[in-house]
Formats: C-alpha cells, structure tokens, sequence
C-alpha cells in the first residue's frame, strides 16, 4: 500500500500541467466608430492587429474602430506562461446620414487667411491635441455611460456635413440641444484635461480623461464648472451648456477619442424615448 501510494504521488507531480488558455472577450459590438471593451486574464497582454493595447491589474482593456475601418480585427491575448488565444473579428459597416447646416457665419466655414486667425487655430489645435493626448491607467471607460444632457439630438456621428454649402469633414459627434446654462453631466468618471472658454472653432471647450487614451470632448459650452486637473464622477455637472464658437444656436457637442481614433458616444448610451 505504501509503495502504491508513492507511485500515486510520483505520477500527479510528473504529469505535464494542462494550461488553459487566457481569457478573451468582448463586451461591445465592433463595429464602425464603435469604442469596443474587452476582458482578458489578469496578467495577459493584449494586441489589437498587431498593436499592444494597455490593460489593467484586473483584465480590461478597450480600442476603437475608425469610421472608415473596413476588415477584420485581430486581438491576440498572451498568458504570463506564455500560452495564447486569439479572436477575429470582422467589422460591421454603418451607413451614415447626409446634413446640411445654413445660417453658420462665414468665416466660420471658411476661417480668414489672416496670420492672426491661422495662428489661433493651430494654438486651438495644439492645446486639444494635448488634451486628448494622455494615457493614463484609469478605467472610468468600463462604466456604463449616461447621457451628459436631456435633450434631442440634432446631429450624429459620421454624417457627411454640409455647411453654408460648402461639403466638409463628416461630423466627429453627437450634437444634443439645450437651453443655454443647462448642466453637462459627466457621462463617465475621469479628470479633467483641458478648459479653454473661447477657441476659434469650437468656443467653450472641456476634455476629460477616461483612460486607456479614452478621451471626451465637450464644446460650444457657456462656462465650465470644473478646472484643469479635478477629478469628477459619473453624474457631476461638469459645465453648462452655450452657443459659442461655430454654432447656429444652443447645444452640447460631444465627441469621443481613442487617442486619434474619432468614437460614436451614442453607441455607449441607453435607448431613450423616441420624443428624445
């Protein structure tokens, strides 16, 4: 019996490990313009076509698909023992509206060439590219976002924008409209990245920082109610809403980044009524 039992625990300690492979899976749909998160095991890597992406202690991870994204998405997951999973995933295409907006002053559409108004814009540019810019370990984009004003929605992500006539770029977000002063709830948590009250473009600008290069950007605000720097909670009113920079009359616009990566916010968001 002795020598039975011997021979028992000799063949449990050589028999080889059984490694599973890390956990891969996503919690959004992919689809054009989509925010996509996703789980992996506690310790794993993770490439999205090749790139790493960042992941927390517990798993969670996040990337986006840009509007005119056409193909499949590869994500690979790589185990501290080295063992690997890998999910392919083609995306969806969208169809995206067509709008057209009159009324907007002209120099607005089309900025003076001016060495002043050029230089403003490039000064704009900068400080929102720095804004955007930060990847830090925050996990605030794993909440279930709401819905930053009560309000109708007057314009959509990825439409093909039409101004005074003039075609331009497709529209980078949702446009939600609101009396003016009307509080801009945060719709996830994070920290605020940027505040600039009067830029060329876009007026009264606000960006907060959701981690993992996930970014918000209010704008044509009429006042801020936070600063550079201050962490604010899922529901905070964050700022209020205006008319100012390029628009025809009071409304939040909010648009979404992953890093350089434009997102569709309403795809995070709740149904509502259809009267909203």
């Amino acid at each position: 019996m002795i020598r039975l039992a011997i021979a028992l625990l000799i063949g449990t300690t050589l028999a080889a490990p059984a490694w599973a492979e890390p956990t891969l899976a996503l919690r959004d749909d992919v689809t054009q313009g989509a925010m996509v998160r996703g789980a992996t095991s506690a310790g794993a890597a993770v490439t999205m076509n090749g790139q790493s992406l960042p992941v927390s202690a517990e798993g969670a991870f996040v990337f986006a698909v840009a509007r005119a994204f056409e193909g499949d998405v590869t994500l690979r997951a790589t185990d501290v023992d080295g063992s690997t999973a890998e999910l392919i995933v083609p995306v969806a295409n969208r169809e995206f509206e067509v709008q057209r907006i009159d009324g907007l002053p002209q120099d607005k559409v089309t900025p003076p060439r001016t060495q002043e108004v050029q230089d403003r814009i490039w000064q704009d540019v900068v400080q929102i590219r720095k804004g955007r810019g930060v990847e830090s370990q925050r996990t605030d984009f794993t909440e279930a976002f709401l819905w930053p004003v009560d309000g109708i929605v007057t314009g959509v992500f990825g439409s093909q924008r039409i101004l005074n006539g003039t075609p331009k770029s497709p529209h980078s977000g949702l446009d939600i409209a609101g009396d003016t002063g009307t509080p801009v709830l945060a719709p996830a948590g994070g920290v605020v990245t940027l505040w600039h009250p009067d830029m060329y473009f876009t007026g009264g600008t606000l960006i907060v920082d959701h981690g993992h290069g996930i970014t918000s950007t209010f704008i044509h605000l009429s006042d801020t109610l936070v600063a550079e720097g201050d962490v604010v909670t899922q529901g905070q009113a964050i700022a209020k809403v205006g008319a100012t920079g390029r628009a025809t009359g009071p409304h939040l616009h909010w648009s979404m980044n992953w890093g350089k990566v434009r997102i569709d916010p309403q795809l995070l968001l709740p149904e509502r009524d259809a009267a909203k």
